[in-house]
């Protein structure tokens, strides 16, 4: 109630989203008195501010935490360092052209870019540098890494191969071809199997990771592409983005499950945390499809905003956010429900997000608008926009938290 006078308050003197400080703390009067937050400057101010000041300037909420997010441009080849808890940049590294993808390294201080241009960069922080810059090919995709974080596998899409790295030296340790141009990677949760997706083919293939030969493959549908495998690795699903259809595979026998016809060409997929329930993001036809991953068949079909192109799903599987590319709106979905908890505009085509680790802030990657959204996830409602870089296309959040 506070907050909302006090957005209220600001909105009737013309400010601004950036002018509202989502910390947790009222910021009236100097900076320094904001950052010392000793006392509040209450001059001017209505009688009814003044009531609820009296007790905010000694009950002030926590303020989030300095979450360190990452975000990736392809066209500066940089990637900018943002401070959440003070919502600005605070450092840009410069990295190899074509920057696209970024992954955190599990049980690391590292951040792998993966760059079209066929090579990886390796970022340590905090202190914020390039370590190591790797060769992949003549092109790089879809780096996945083992749980320990020890070896990390990228697709030379291109060149048909998988690319074996480790991630201690960090160097490439083994390569394996599959003979054909490839579209997709997935590494099952027990990290024995690599499921890597060929549209030229229409065939998924399956590599052993400790023998790093082929194991088989199988045809499935129409230009195969993103993939999901359930938690207990038994069944990969995929996206046949050329078709209104998805696949399952069983990863042992790798045989045919199942052709799930869900009335749209897929776009993205989003597996539940328990696996049961399968999201699939259809860009043309601006829809969600549910499906129930355990039986193979469709659950329901709902509409989203225009062009839905990613989402991300709190750690519960209780709300989907979903990046709506075409109307520039992020939507987030009671799952359970079934219900539009609310449709945000978040900025002009977004295309990438990612929940803090306490998951009360989202912040989305929007290229057109060469921006970096922040969302508050209990209101919905947009924060700010913080101008990243050129071209922002994809984005993360790391656990580590600045040094105050």
């Amino acid at each position: 109630m506070l907050e909302d006078t006090l957005a209220t308050t600001k909105k009737n003197k013309g400010s601004t989203h950036a002018d509202f400080l989502p910390l947790g703390t009222i910021h009236i009067g100097n900076d320094s008195s904001y950052k010392r937050g000793r006392y509040c400057s209450i001059a001017l101010l209505p009688l009814s501010v003044l009531v609820l000041l009296a007790g905010s300037c000694s009950r002030r909420a926590t303020p989030p935490k300095p979450y360190a997010a990452f975000v990736a441009d392809s066209q500066s080849n940089s990637v900018a360092a943002v401070d959440l808890a003070r919502l600005r940049v605070v450092a840009s590294v410069s990295v190899v052209p074509g920057a696209d993808r970024l992954v955190l390294r599990p049980q690391s201080h590292q951040l792998y870019v993966v760059a079209a241009s066929g090579h990886l960069s390796v970022i340590a922080f905090p202190e914020l540098r390039v370590i190591a810059t790797l060769p992949v090919g003549r092109s790089a995709r879809d780096l996945v890494f083992s749980g320990d974080g020890r070896r990390a596998y990228v697709l030379d899409p291109s060149g048909g191969e998988i690319a074996f790295f480790n991630c201690e030296a960090p160097k490439e340790v083994a390569r394996t071809s599959l003979g054909t141009q490839l579209s997709g990677l997935a590494l099952t949760p027990d990290g024995r199997t690599l499921v890597a997706s060929a549209k030229a083919t229409n065939r998924l293939f399956f590599v052993s990771v400790e023998s790093r030969k082929t194991l088989g493959s199988v045809e499935a549908g129409k230009s195969p592409g993103p993939m999901v495998i359930l938690p207990d690795g038994l069944k990969v699903f995929v996206a046949n983005t050329e078709e209104e259809k998805l696949s399952a595979v069983d990863v042992g026998s790798r045989q045919i499950l199942a052709h799930v016809e869900i009335g749209a060409r897929p776009t993205a997929l989003v597996l539940k945390p328990d696996g049961g329930e399968l999201f699939v993001l259809n860009a043309q036809s601006s829809t969600l499809t549910i499906v129930d991953a355990f039986h193979n068949d469709v659950s329901q079909t709902l509409t989203t905003g225009r062009e839905p192109v990613a989402a991300v799903m709190r750690r519960d599987g209780g709300v989907l956010y979903i990046a709506n590319a075409g109307d520039g709106s992020v939507t987030a979905l009671d799952v359970q429900n079934r219900l539009l908890l609310a449709s945000t505009h978040a900025g002009t085509e977004p295309c990438a997000l990612a929940l803090t680790p306490d998951e009360r802030f989202l912040v989305v990657a929007d290229p057109a608008a060469a921006s970096l959204a922040v969302l508050r996830t209990d209101r919905n409602a947009l924060v700010t926009t913080i101008p990243v870089g050129a071209r922002p296309v994809d984005v993360v959040i790391s656990n580590w938290l600045w040094e105050q």
